[in-house]
């Protein structure tokens, strides 16, 4: 018989639908929630990235942090059975403990390094092809540890509603929150300390739920007769001294426009809707790699052309370390066994060691001007296939 007692929640008047909270309204195996912390400092020499997700109709818990420091990206992985407890955010050695609900939280990763960088399983965990380090890493394991508090600047924003299909099956159905803030504490990475603090540092934070693709759906007559020509995107929160500015935007392969926001934040001002954003972006020629770009957005009272600048800093491919697709040596939502942990570091110096980076999303830790104002964020993106707007014509085009 399986365990289907109440679950410590379940106390609480937050139920949406007559089910205890440990399970949700859906029985859609790519059920998920989740969240990314990204805690970066202004001169580009090192950006962090955190995530946690549960997944639990696939009865998964996984966690992640990846550090690019230099031409080194240092990761540590983490995936366990899905307990009862889901405020225990905690996998292994990484843990995110709630402070203050919408206000701080805590970001810890232990000190701990593996001999030879391999995954360490437990449990009945099973070795496999995804438990030894690649061709592509470093044969030591990470000695990446953190402890840092993540502190909100401003409230909380949501992002539209997410939606796609193929053909008629519902892909993703999801709802973010956004998030800036500032960040206190330090890195550790190969003996040395990374001092975190205000002032020099910035910290973002994404938190999204609902159905969401992970690894094993199977592709059939929708993915053969709904065949992915194009996707084309863009992801920006962004901290200013005194404001917060959130801007995405998802395209087909024609440019048509499937997700569309630029929402600006203000203490003790209604948010200020910018528009419909456009993008002008500069990449590295042979690539899809941006160095620079421009978005421009429209002040709502006026009608008045802005002017959002972008200078990347540092760049970090997540499907290098961090386990989004096309990853080819974990991924999200994976049972990989009960205590699985993984540290190992990654030479990016050379491109071409990583081909299936440049399919997937790239964050880019950035330098921002509006209206006579510095700020930092992160510069999101990611552009596969054909894009009409762009000038791309297929996966293997790229800009002059």
């Amino acid at each position: 018989m399986p365990d289907d007692r109440p679950v410590a929640l379940d106390e609480y008047p937050v139920h949406q639908v007559p089910l205890s909270m440990k399970h949700v309204a859906t029985g859609d195996r790519n059920a998920y929630d989740r969240c990314i912390f990204h805690v970066f400092d202004h001169r580009g020499r090192a950006l962090l990235i955190v995530g946690l997700g549960v997944y639990p109709n696939a009865g998964v818990i996984d966690a992640y942090a990846t550090l690019r420091d230099g031409n080194r990206l240092h990761a540590v992985r983490a995936s366990d059975a899905l307990g009862d407890d889901r405020m225990n955010l905690s996998v292994g050695p990484l843990r995110i403990t709630v402070e203050e609900p919408l206000r701080r939280l805590r970001l810890q990763l232990d000190a701990g390094s593996l001999p030879d960088g391999n995954a360490k399983p437990g449990g009945n965990a099973k070795p496999d092809g995804n438990s030894m380090p690649d061709a592509n890493s470093m044969p030591d394991g990470s000695s990446l540890s953190y402890d840092i508090t993540w502190t909100a600047d401003f409230p909380a924003l949501w992002e539209p509603h997410h939606v796609q299909r193929r053909g008629g099956r519902l892909t993703l159905d999801g709802r973010r929150f956004v998030q800036a803030g500032s960040v206190e504490g330090v890195i550790r990475v190969d003996g040395e300390e990374i001092p975190v603090g205000a002032g020099e540092w910035t910290g973002t934070r994404d938190r999204s739920w609902g159905v969401r693709p992970i690894p094993g759906e199977e592709g059939g007559r929708l993915a053969d007769e709904n065949p992915t020509e194009g996707f084309h995107w863009l992801w920006c929160p962004v901290r200013f001294e005194d404001r917060f500015l959130m801007v995405v935007m998802q395209e087909d392969a024609d440019g048509f426009r499937t997700l569309n926001d630029a929402t600006l934040v203000r203490d003790g001002h209604r948010d200020l809707q910018l528009g419909w954003p456009q993008a002008d972006i500069t990449y590295r020629p042979g690539t899809r790699h941006p160095t620079s770009a421009v978005i421009h957005l429209t002040h709502p009272a006026d009608r008045k052309p802005m002017e959002l600048g972008v200078e990347v800093l540092t760049s970090s491919p997540l499907a290098v370390g961090a386990g989004y697709p096309p990853a080819d040596d974990w991924q999200h939502g994976t049972w990989r066994g009960r205590g699985w942990t993984d540290r190992r570091v990654y030479d990016l110096s050379d491109p071409a060691a990583h081909p299936l980076a440049a399919y997937g999303v790239i964050d880019h830790a950035a330098r921002f001007t509006l209206n006579g104002q510095t700020g930092h964020g992160i510069f999101e993106h990611g552009s596969f296939g054909r894009h009409d707007p762009s000038g791309f014509t297929g996966f293997d085009s790229v800009a002059h």
